[in-house]
């Protein structure tokens, strides 16, 4: 799935409710799941950190579509590796 199929399958699935809620409750959302992930990452399954990255991915999804932004588009900057220094991997800390 493209970064823009998920956006699209947000928009389908909770696309009003979201626009409803609008961004800033959004942003509020997103920081949320983040925290949560991190719990995951620190003290939680496998499943657990599956389940917490879903919600970060799904929620960046639902504000790219709110801001009509293509998610696509905003991952461009990274497809020829790091966007400081060109480099895969990036040197920019290598001295």
């Amino acid at each position: 799935m493209h970064l823009d199929e998920l956006r699209d399958l947000m928009v389908e699935t909770y696309g009003l409710q979201d626009t409803e809620r609008g961004v800033p409750a959004t942003i509020a959302w997103i920081a949320e799941e983040v925290g949560e992930l991190a719990q995951a990452v620190r003290k939680g399954t496998r499943e657990q950190q599956l389940h917490e990255l879903g919600d970060v991915l799904a929620w960046v999804a639902s504000l790219a579509a709110q801001l009509n932004l293509s998610m696509d588009e905003a991952i461009e900057r990274f497809e020829d590796g790091c966007p400081k220094c060109g480099s895969r991997p990036c040197s920019c800390s290598q001295g």
